[in-house]
């Protein structure tokens, strides 16, 4: 476990730097005693280290991004400058109301969608002269990459080379995937399917898509790949074509890419809305040089088998290591990080009750 209780009432939605030294998460941190909780997730940045002795990973120097009193989520590391940091954020506090959101029947649980929600990115070396601001308390200055204060923008993510926003607006009121391309400054809205459609991210290759759609408007999260199509400038305009890869009764969302380019690991309710659980899943497009056939939903398989919520999974660049939302230590939400078979087909190979991912406590 990298946070507790202690430290955050709830800790989730992490990512890996592609350097492998520091992680982005939203948290709203433990208040002292008496005192009320925030609201809403703030961002936070904060240095992995891993040592040889109990525990193997542990966070260092935990600095908060964004701005106090808003709410922020979607952190993602830039693939290219280690120094910048994209997430979504409201900047002030959203505007008290009926905020729309995705909620599964009467269920706890709620995603928000608050309408001055807008990507950001901010320069994490600014802390290294904190020293010379008026209060080190105050976060980086951010700047708007995306945006109006109309609309839900968030759920944002970079093309491998730096190059592509990729991001979810609800400007129709449905919740379509877009792509900014930051060279051009020029957006283009790729899938526009009925019901929300969010959580994208790129291949490692920058060719394909994963994201989550509620198509059916039924409130299941289905999974898809979706092939990338670019005009002659090397922009995105949209997508080639669309590969379904879960088809079922389950909420499945959070799909992630393994480095190989061949699974997606996923958050799902298939064993159960009070224990969600991260499976892995078949997303090869095969390979016609060595006749590896495409596979899109062919098998699935369980990696995690705690008690309580287990999701929201990411790796590192190397998928040496898988970071994910975790309720197994006291109930509350905290980050949990663990090593990650080099060869995924292990999870395949076993009878699903057997595999788990071991955890370094």
């Amino acid at each position: 476990m990298l946070t507790n209780s202690k430290q955050f009432v709830k800790a989730g939605e992490s990512y890996i730097s592609p350097d492998g030294k520091k992680i982005v998460f939203q948290a709203i941190p433990t208040p002292e005693e008496g005192a009320s909780p925030d609201q809403y997730y703030s961002m936070y940045l904060a240095e992995l280290v891993q040592g040889d002795e109990s525990p193997r990973w542990s966070l260092e120097n935990i600095q908060r991004l964004s701005p106090e009193g808003s709410s922020n989520t979607c952190g993602w590391f830039h693939p290219l400058t280690q120094n910048r940091v994209i997430f979504a954020s409201t900047i002030e506090a959203p505007t008290a109301g009926d905020t729309p959101g995705y909620q599964r029947g009467k269920r706890d649980y709620r995603w928000d969608f608050p309408p001055e929600m807008r990507i950001c990115e901010v320069d994490t070396d600014e802390f290294r002269v904190v020293e010379a601001r008026t209060d080190a308390s105050v976060p980086p200055a951010l700047r708007y990459l995306e945006g109006d204060e109309k609309a839900y923008q968030a759920e944002c993510s970079i093309s491998p080379d730096g190059r592509h926003l990729l991001y979810t607006s609800m400007e129709s009121g449905d919740g379509d995937i877009f792509v900014k391309d930051l060279e051009t400054g020029a957006s283009n809205r790729i899938l526009a399917a009925p019901g929300y459609d969010g959580g994208p991210f790129f291949s490692p290759d920058g060719k394909r898509i994963c994201y989550r759609s509620d198509r059916n408007k039924d409130d299941y999260l289905q999974l898809f790949v979706g092939e990338l199509e670019f005009n002659e400038a090397g922009t995105i305009t949209g997508l080639e074509r669309e590969f379904q890869v879960t088809h079922n009764e389950h909420v499945n969302w959070a799909p992630f890419w393994h480095s190989n380019g061949r699974y997606l690991v996923y958050s799902t309710s298939e064993a159960g809305h009070h224990n969600y659980e991260v499976f892995i899943v078949d997303a090869d497009p095969g390979d016609p040089a060595t006749g590896r056939p495409a596979r899109y939903g062919t098998r699935t398989a369980r990696v995690t088998t705690a008690d309580g919520f287990d999701g929201l999974p990411a790796f590192d660049a190397e998928s040496d290591l898988m970071i994910w939302t975790s309720q197994r230590a006291d109930g509350s939400s905290q980050l949990c990080i663990s090593e990650f078979p080099e060869d995924p087909e292990v999870f395949f190979a076993v009878p699903r009750q057997e595999v788990e991912v071991e955890s370094h406590h």
